[in-house]
């Protein structure tokens, strides 16, 4: 990297991961972010003020993973969706929320079923507080390891307390709460009903919480740039750069970079309990690959990155399937191959992780063209990919999952062994046997071993794996 990028550029780019998470259409955050902005520029609020507020804006839902493996086990539904359509809901009133949860739980079940998942829900009150104070706790946590300031960190975590003192995690009422969480509040919200109802239905929803979810004096600044036309239309393909304080301009250096990675692998892996490092471990298996290879330092350096934020389009996938404890059905594991796909179209949008988008989006593609989703082959995989691979399998099989627990190191390197050199590299193997400290197998590469077979046998998920397919002899593949 040469000198330094805008640190909004990287962010902004990356809020889109936390968009689909939390169920919203690309660029809802940057639209929130704008519309943040200009209430704060109606306020006349000064330079810094605007300048924490900006990046808690960009930054509002950076916590929102963290609850999303209890959302779909409470409501037995897809997380995403439920997300999606609970920030229609006004809360404050007992009919709507009770309507929404009727509608929401367990789909497609009868309605016995249904009443005795919310009876469940109802008994979980102090659970859903806890997860909502720990969304609320993780979203200003990365706020701090990305160096931003102390008000910023403290906006995110209270954006969903409420003027009323109806909200969440505190409680808090009025002027307890910080203004700038006053303003995330609303702007988020706003910019919810605007998309799904126009001006109108934001203007209407801001009217009808003024004194009870918003702050009055909020409201009055929020109504006086609904007359603004440009504004709006502005909102259609929003650019938030214009509105960071030009003398007060964030600059991300190679560190910094590093750290914005290291922070969203963390968004990424508390998507599930289950991949509670995984992201971590994939980049530091990878890099220790790739120094028994030889690998040049910036190779490695976007080796790591690549690792670190590889699964991030896991953020798009239902925890109804990612923590399923058993076989995926075929239309279930058709959704888990799209999570590349996600991966490549978020990193693409960060001009500094362009460059290894194609890296961290390839490493389910294979060598003999049986990988997903793009079914590269042969040398169109270059060692850096075919490392991560390893990589990649070798941490799920020894981590724990909902359908086994983890692996020892040998079987789980006699498991890696069997597809080896069909499918995965022969070379970055051997580098992670020397990395573990393990002699070579006296067995040739890809050889499937008694006790490897039968592993993979009891792993097998009929339907097909998350993270590998079979291949002769083998039917099934192992979930790992």
């Amino acid at each position: 990297m040469q000198g330094e990028i805008a640190l909004s550029g990287v962010i902004g780019a990356l809020s889109y991961a936390l968009d689909i998470t939390e169920g919203q259409p690309e660029g809802h955050a940057l639209r929130s972010c704008a519309i943040g902005m200009r209430i704060a520029q109606e306020l006349e609020l000064p330079g810094a003020e605007r300048s924490d507020l900006f990046y808690a804006l960009l930054l509002k839902d950076a916590g929102c993973s963290a609850n999303a493996e209890r959302m779909a086990a409470l409501f037995a539904a897809d997380d995403i969706a439920a997300k999606r359509t609970s920030k229609l809901v006004d809360w404050s009133s007992p009919w709507r929320s009770f309507a929404w949860s009727l509608r929401t739980v367990s789909p497609g079940a009868s309605i016995g079923r249904r009443v005795a998942t919310l009876r469940g829900i109802r008994g979980e009150g102090e659970v859903s507080r806890k997860l909502m104070e720990a969304r609320c706790d993780r979203g200003a946590e990365i706020a701090r390891m990305l160096y931003l300031s102390e008000p910023t960190a403290a906006a995110i975590r209270s954006l969903d307390e409420h003027w009323d003192g109806r909200g969440q995690p505190d409680g808090i009422a009025g002027e307890e709460i910080p203004l700038l969480a006053r303003i995330l509040c609303l702007a988020q919200t706003v910019e919810i009903f605007h998309a799904a109802g126009g001006i109108g239905a934001a203007r209407r929803v801001a009217r009808r919480r003024s004194g009870r979810w918003f702050d009055p004096r909020l409201v009055d600044a929020f109504r006086a740039i609904c007359r603004d036309r440009a504004f709006w239309s502005s909102l259609e393909e929003p650019d938030v750069s214009h509105w960071e304080p030009a003398d007060l301009v964030l600059r991300a250096d190679d560190a910094r970079i590093d750290r914005i990675a290291e922070a969203f692998a963390r968004v990424i892996d508390a998507k599930s309990p289950f991949t509670a490092s995984h992201s971590v471990r994939v980049a530091e298996i990878a890099v220790g690959l790739g120094g028994v290879l030889g690998f040049d330092p910036v190779v490695l350096r976007d080796l790591r990155r690549a690792g670190l934020l590889h699964d991030i389009g896991k953020l798009a996938i239902s925890n109804l399937i990612l923590d399923k404890p058993g076989k995926l059905t075929d239309a279930e594991f058709a959704t888990i191959k799209e999570h590349p796909a996600y991966s490549l179209r978020i990193l693409e949008r960060a001009p500094i992780f362009a460059s290894i988008a194609d890296l961290a989006a390839d490493h389910h593609e294979r060598i003999d063209g049986t990988g997903y989703p793009r079914r590269l082959a042969g040398d169109a995989l270059g060692m850096p990919v075919r490392v991560l691979a390893v990589a990649d399998v070798y941490e799920a099989l020894t981590a724990d999952r909902p359908y086994r627990g983890p692996l020892p190191v040998e079987k789980a390197l006699d498991i890696v062994s069997w597809e080896v050199p069909g499918r995965l590299d022969r070379d970055a193997f051997a580098a992670l046997e020397t990395w573990l400290g393990r002699s070579t197998d006296p067995l040739a590469p890809g050889v499937l071993t008694v006790a490897g077979a039968a592993v993979a046998k009891n792993l097998s998920g009929g339907a097909g794996s998350p993270e590998t397919r079979p291949v002769a002899p083998l039917r099934g593949a192992p979930r790992v």
